[in-house]
């Protein structure tokens, strides 16, 4: 896990100013950068730890290839990343994101919307500009990242129609399929198998670190969920999923298994902040063991993604790097 954060650490800078010069780019009026390119790069340029591009670069390193040339299809997916990032705040009445005003708070949703779109632009745009791809090989990606797009918006669906609907007659299966489209995809299948891709791995070598991606990022998302619960209570979304009636796999398992069901089903559908209503959820969730549950479903999701990874790839430090960002996933604090 240490290497993995570390390598984090040390390369992000590197990924943020590769970022920051596709929104050099003024326009042909002034004040398309007041009203475009500006918040989008101030938007961008509050990262998390840019871990999509890095590990779509590793994987190209861990196949043989060279990760240089993975740079401008690694920024494609960060891209997209900004772009859900934002659309989803407008979607879900976000009033925050990482500690700062969501983008539609500070511009409003029309320049908001209007940044998201010119981000989903730079997916194609990075990969169809990009001089070190030969026009196959843009193609093959450009699929990657349609399909991709397409999956994470299928995700979404589920994820704000079951909110829109009051649905909480859903399964864990449910969750799990909702969670693999809207997040895991992006975050790992996909940033993985492109890194492979252009390093020049084989079909089934590019399938393994597909499925390992998928996995990785599935137990990214319920971690995710967990810290939410669990986490520090100084954070500003600090259990903001139950305030927003969040389907989560523990909020769903503890539905299922709780003879306090009830009782959690009129929290989630108060959208309360009451620190107190929240803990009570919590306790709820606690102690029907779906805690314990989704942490037990994370951490069997990553041991056998790993080990299945680690038969296929040969000994090298981008491999062992690979293999300590899914333990990362699973043991980042909140």
């Amino acid at each position: 896990m240490a290497s993995f954060k570390r390598y984090l650490k040390t390369n992000h800078k590197r990924v943020d100013e590769h970022l920051g010069t596709y929104f050099e780019i003024p326009g042909e009026h002034v004040d398309m950068h007041e009203y475009l390119y500006g918040p989008l790069a101030t938007y961008s340029a509050n990262s998390g730890k840019r871990h999509r591009p890095l590990i779509c670069q590793l994987a190209c390193e861990a196949v043989g290839g060279d990760p240089a040339r993975a740079q401008c299809s690694a920024a494609a997916v960060e891209h997209f990343h900004t772009a859900a990032l934002i659309h989803d705040d407008i979607e879900d009445g976000a009033l925050t994101r990482r500690g700062k005003p969501a983008m539609h708070i500070l511009h409003g949703d029309g320049i908001a919307i209007n940044a998201g779109d010119l981000a989903l632009s730079l997916v194609t745009g990075s990969v169809v500009n990009d001089p070190s791809l030969d026009p196959e090989m843009k193609v093959r990606i450009l699929k990657e990242l349609i399909d991709m797009t397409t999956r994470t918006i299928e995700g979404q669906a589920l994820d704000i129609g079951w909110a829109r609907d009051g649905r909480f007659d859903l399964t864990v299966d449910d969750y799990l399929t909702m969670a693999t489209h809207k997040t895991a995809h992006y975050s790992g299948a996909v940033p993985l198998a492109i890194g492979a891709i252009i390093g020049g791995a084989d079909d089934d070598t590019i399938e393994i670190l597909r499925d390992f991606g998928l996995a990785a990022g599935l137990a990214f998302q319920i971690q995710d969920d967990l810290i939410n619960l669990t986490g520090s209570d100084k954070s500003k979304d600090f259990r903001i999923d139950i305030t927003e009636g969040k389907r989560t796999l523990m909020a769903l398992h503890a539905l299922t298994h709780s003879p306090a069901a009830r009782r959690l089903l009129e929290i989630l559908e108060l959208r309360t902040t009451d620190p107190v209503l929240l803990e009570e959820a919590v306790a709820i969730m606690r102690d029907a063991g779906s805690l314990d549950y989704a942490s037990d479903y994370a951490h069997a999701l990553v041991e056998k993604a790993k080990t299945e990874l680690d038969g296929a790839l040969t000994a090298s430090k981008a491999k062992d790097l690979l293999l300590s960002m899914a333990d990362f996933f699973i043991a980042r604090a909140g």
